[in-house]
């Protein structure tokens, strides 16, 4: 099992910057392959950004250029520097954990209970 816990979300003006944290602890099981998936009511979850053991990374196609994904291995700790946030950013972002560098939600084994990032214009 792999335990996940999100930390960061709050609410900011369009233009500005959060970070969002998840701190991974691992119990009998390792994985090599983290991200951010976000949800919004009624809607599906979309992938936002995801990163290797290689430090390999892939962005959703609305955060391109605005949001970093980052990892400090040391601390067993994923990081998502959000940056020139827009209202659509709004949402319930998860940290995710598993073995495949993809956005496909169903790819992913381990999901946190969700942080929520709230943008006002």
């Amino acid at each position: 099992q792999v335990y996940l816990l999100e930390s960061g979300g709050g609410s900011a003006q369009a233009g500005g910057s959060l970070r969002l944290s998840c701190a991974r602890s691992l119990g009998s099981q390792t994985t090599s392959h983290m991200g951010w998936f976000r949800q919004n009511p009624g809607k599906g979850r979309e992938g936002v950004a995801v990163i290797d053991s290689s430090g390999r990374t892939m962005y959703g196609d609305s955060v391109k250029g605005r949001f970093t994904i980052s990892e400090d291995v040391a601390k067993n700790t994923l990081y998502l520097q959000m940056d020139s946030l827009k209202p659509e950013d709004t949402a319930m972002y998860y940290c995710v954990a598993g073995w495949y560098l993809t956005l496909e939600e169903r790819l992913w084994s381990y999901w946190g209970q969700g942080t929520q990032v709230t943008v006002s214009s």
